[in-house]
């Protein structure tokens, strides 16, 4: 027999940022919730990617901040070294408490949480076994609708073997002890160029090899030229344009074969980050016999994450890019919303903000100059660096800007991208400005607080029109 056999209004699959924000949110509009996952609430974000990653970050930047700014602000600091056994507790700490905090809310809540691995069994059926074993039923449940929020696994590059040891995973990469002296991170997206900043800067001599002509791709090219002669500074060596064709663990080594525009090269370090994107967790889960259409590797679902067959809903990484927490958070609202028989708006992914965390920081919202080009869109640019900006020197974080692009016939905000200390903090107010169709009028008019960074967002807006106060020339 089952230790629980019971019945839901929402069963949902997994509890990362999607899932367990649906839980939440589906148990306030008066629902019985079940949330079924074996590790931790707070997913892969939670336990082993945003929280803990900027954790590390923190302790990175902190770091720089020490040895590098202290005596332009007029400090004077010895620094003996650093505890890397501490720094990576630390982000465990920080995970853990923020996975805790998760867990309290569920209960709190009232919603049913099972610790444990789940099957489907039959229809709205679902069988959750004992994780260590993933063969004891240990409770069944049924429930009138499935959220299916299984998130997403670290992809693979084929013919490559990840052992967990010297060719290793964004997990592994959060934890590794001791700290290697060398790596080389395949992949230049947010999740390389995050790592790489972080060993870079506590010493660890990091080569990024990346496929595509930039660095950070889906970025403007503006803010990934910029970041990438940044990290040219930090030591970090960079190879773009440049496809891997084989990693092999070699002994305490690792070597990266890779076809460069210089010819073909070979990259010999400690450790090999595979960082190459996120596929769906799909398998083993008995979702065949559900009969939920996939395609391309992904769940497919209308605006409202309804699959094609009535009670089954998916969100999040397993539905497909773009696979942020974020986007999945709100995905499992407008989910469980549409379920309580409201009326939610569905998401607008023209709208999405993109992060990357590294120093400095790079985020952007909306179309880029390249996309406005090919797109046939006549636009007016305005930029302000970071340079000319009364707080950024006042905190000595100069190395940056803001770029907004305009539609040239209706002064509407298109897209902004922010390379800068804060940048990942800025970005929500232009999210705003998109969302209620602001013109480059709009921004500009309204006062922002002297003296803040944010008031770069506001000269910006006025270079568009010719008339920034602060910034005579071209950023």
């Amino acid at each position: 027999m089952t230790a629980l056999a019971a019945d839901f209004d929402v069963v949902v699959l997994g509890g990362g940022p999607g899932g367990y924000v649906a839980a939440i949110r589906a148990a306030q509009l008066g629902l019985k919730v079940c949330v079924i996952d074996e590790q931790p609430l707070g997913g892969v974000c939670v336990n082993w990617g945003c929280i803990p990653s900027k954790a590390l970050l923190k302790s990175a930047e902190f770091y720089q901040e020490i040895k590098h700014a202290a005596p332009d602000l007029g400090i004077q600091a010895e620094i003996k070294g650093y505890d890397w056994k501490r720094i990576i507790q630390r982000s465990r700490d920080v995970s853990h408490k923020n996975s805790s905090g998760v867990e309290y809310l569920a209960k709190k809540l009232g919603i049913q949480r099972i610790d444990g691995r789940f099957r489907m069994a039959a229809e709205r059926e679902v069988e959750v076994l004992d994780k260590e074993t993933r063969q004891n039923v240990i409770a069944r449940v049924r429930g009138s609708h499935i959220i299916i929020a299984t998130g997403s696994r670290n992809r693979n590059i084929p013919g490559i073997t990840v052992d967990g040891k010297r060719i290793i995973t964004y997990k592994e990469a959060m934890i590794l002890d001791p700290q290697p002296q060398s790596m080389v991170i395949i992949g230049a997206g947010a999740i390389g160029i995050e790592f790489a900043y972080f060993y870079a800067a506590m010493g660890t001599k990091v080569t990024v090899i990346e496929m595509l002509p930039r660095i950070l791709p889906i970025e403007d090219a503006e803010s990934s030229t910029f970041l990438g002669r940044y990290l040219k500074k930090l030591g970090i060596d960079v190879h773009v344009s440049s496809p891997v064709e084989s990693v092999n663990a070699v002994g305490e080594q690792v070597i990266v074969k890779a076809n460069t525009p210089g010819g073909a090269k070979e990259f010999t370090a400690d450790a090999c980050l595979v960082a190459v994107g996120f596929t769906a967790n799909l398998e083993d889960w008995g979702f065949e016999q559900t009969g939920v259409a996939v395609d391309r590797g992904f769940i497919k679902t209308d605006e409202f994450y309804r699959t094609n067959v009535p009670g089954y809903y998916a969100i999040g990484d397993v539905i497909g890019p773009p696979q942020l927490a974020h986007v999945a958070s709100h995905e499992g609202i407008i989910c469980v919303e549409k379920i309580a028989g409201k009326d939610p708006k569905s998401l607008d992914y023209s709208n999405i903000p993109s992060c990357v965390y590294c120093q400095p920081q790079v985020a952007s919202v909306g179309l880029t100059e390249q996309a406005c080009q090919e797109k046939n869109i006549a636009v007016k640019i305005g930029k302000f660096p970071f340079t000319a900006s009364g707080k950024a020197n006042a905190v000595g974080h100069t190395d940056g800007f803001v770029k907004l692009i305009f539609d040239a016939a209706s002064d509407r905000l298109l897209g902004a991208h922010i390379v800068g200390s804060e940048a990942t903090e800025m970005i929500a107010e232009l999210c705003i400005a998109r969302a209620l169709n602001a013109t480059a009028s709009d921004l500009f008019e309204t006062i922002h607080a002297h003296p803040t960074l944010s008031e770069a967002v506001m000269e910006a807006a006025a270079a568009a029109h010719g008339h920034a106060i602060h910034y005579l020339g071209r950023a």
